[in-house]
């Protein structure tokens, strides 16, 4: 983490009514971030672009219909802080606040045409409850306020507790990752087009997973949602 980040975090932890990115006061009606900061997110808009990055990276590896990232996650912008203060600062807020303004961008287009649910990446047990909630279903929580869509847990379940993807090579996220999903009934998914959400897509490991356990529902469509793209 970089230094301004940290003294951020440490300024966060004392005053929470400044931003997480800049350090500045934060006006009414701000939350977790200003507005400037906010504007300053580098929106790839990629879900007016089909065959985008996103989709070329999965592309191949599961069924997909459409895949979006909302901002390019590059070390030293905008959007690192807000996602390290939303996983590891218990700011569920920002999650919140990123997923309803990118529901708002998705709000209108035909990336969201015939979307049944939205699913988030779940987290084991054990690891939410070290954590005290899935920064993916906060996300999820956010899109759904903003694009009316419910949201699906507890059905796309994690069933093995395994060590973090952070510094793994991309076949090395694979094998952590491979067979750590099921659908615990798989009928609820039958014929439905889940919309799957994370924080961030980096080798698309974890979400290769999950769409390769969601693949044993019947006629299952998937679209994929995430915060932050890195390649």
């Amino acid at each position: 983490m970089r230094r301004n980040e940290l003294l951020n975090s440490l300024m966060y932890l004392f005053y929470p009514n400044i931003c997480v990115v800049c350090g500045g006061e934060l006006l009414p009606g701000e939350e977790g971030a200003c507005l400037q900061c906010l504007y300053k997110l580098p929106k790839t808009h990629n879900f007016k672009e089909p065959d985008n990055d996103a989709e070329k990276l999965m592309a191949g590896r599961i069924p997909f219909e459409r895949i979006a990232s909302y901002c390019v996650y590059t070390k030293g912008g905008t959007l690192p802080p807000l996602i390290y203060h939303l996983k590891y600062r218990h700011n569920q807020r920002i999650g919140l606040l990123l997923g309803r303004i990118f529901g708002k961008d998705l709000i209108g287009s035909d990336f969201l045409d015939s979307i049944d649910l939205i699913v988030p990446v779940p987290l084991h047990p054990k690891k939410e409850k070290e954590r005290g909630y899935n920064q993916a279903e906060i996300i999820a929580k956010g899109l759904s306020e903003t694009t009316g869509l419910p949201v699906s847990t507890g059905n796309l379940v994690r069933v093995v507790y395994n060590p973090t993807q952070t510094k793994r090579s991309k076949t090395q996220r694979w094998e952590n990752v491979k067979d750590i999903f099921k659908v615990a009934d798989q009928a609820l998914f039958e014929e439905k087009h889940l919309l799957l959400v994370d924080d961030v897509i980096t080798t698309g490991s974890t979400l290769e997973a999950c769409g390769v356990a969601l693949q044993e529902c019947k006629r299952v469509k998937i679209s994929i949602a995430t915060l932050g793209e890195v390649f």
